[in-house]
């Protein structure tokens, strides 16, 4: 089901931009105009209806991995097969579903903030390399009036693309996400296959004390899994009262310069 709706999805695709060559192209036929402009449109609604059964079959089928690996340490216990270790279970379950849906955050928030960080950087070589060619060929007379602006147009983009890239912390949300995603997924598979002394309940023989060191062992997942999240958190709002100390003393050294009297 999910490999049929990402299929719909590149289908779209490839109609959306038939769609927008058709209107490149063929801007001067009104009935082409017309059948691009409506194959856009109900490209475009089809793309957001089909993003969102996506997004559920997506859901769907790590709730059910989620699942099977909740299932896979019961089946080490000595006695798997009571009623009783049943409700191991869902606890398991519930425990890595709450993990994972920290590991999906922190997945989007890694991946926007490396794009858009290769984004600017990329931008800014790119304007700033091409001024210098500009130049020239604004020398040239080659008659566009256009062209005579370009020469100052990309330098001022390329300044303020640097400027965002310097003021925000893209690059430091980027590393800090993606170690946390490695630290969660290291304590999900502890948890999973119970190769740490906290999360180890099969090597207990009665069935009492293996519920018991079960149910310590979710409370020490779901505590570490909180530790790392919450040392992130720590982390990103220490960073707004450094950014705004350091913004502080740059305006108080730039206030505090002597003034040079002119001569009489």
């Amino acid at each position: 089901m999910l490999l049929f709706l990402k299929l719909i999805d590149y289908l779209l695709a490839a109609v959306f931009i038939s769609a927008a060559i058709i209107l490149y192209f063929d801007s001067s036929n009104q009935q082409y105009v017309i059948a691009g402009a409506g194959a856009l449109a109900v490209a475009i609604f089809l793309f957001l209806l089909n993003r969102s059964s996506v997004n559920n079959a997506l859901k769907e089928s790590q709730q059910a991995e989620l699942q099977k690996k909740a299932e896979l340490y019961t089946s080490l216990l000595t006695h798997s097969n009571s009623l009783e270790n049943n409700t191991i279970v869902p606890a398991r379950a519930k425990a890595l579903e709450y993990c994972q849906d920290l590991i999906n955050d922190y997945r989007g928030t890694r991946n926007w903030a490396r794009n858009l960080y290769y984004v600017l950087q990329i931008s800014t070589v790119i304007l700033s390399g091409v001024t210098p060619i500009l130049v020239l060929v604004d020398k040239l007379e080659a008659g566009q009036a256009w062209l005579k602006w370009l020469p100052v147009i990309c330098p001022a983009l390329a300044s303020i693309v640097a400027s965002i890239v310097t003021s925000f912390p893209f690059q430091k949300n980027w590393v800090a996400a993606n170690t946390t995603v490695e630290l969660l997924e290291a304590e999900q598979e502890k948890f999973i296959l119970g190769i740490s002394p906290a999360y180890r309940c099969y090597d207990v023989s009665g069935e009492a004390e293996q519920q018991q060191r079960v149910s310590q062992a979710v409370e020490s997942f779901i505590n570490q899994v909180n530790n790392i999240h919450l040392q992130q958190v720590q982390q990103a709002t220490e960073q707004q009262p450094e950014k705004k100390k350091e913004t502080t003393t740059t305006e108080e050294s730039s206030s505090d310069k002597p003034k040079t009297e002119q001569p009489a």
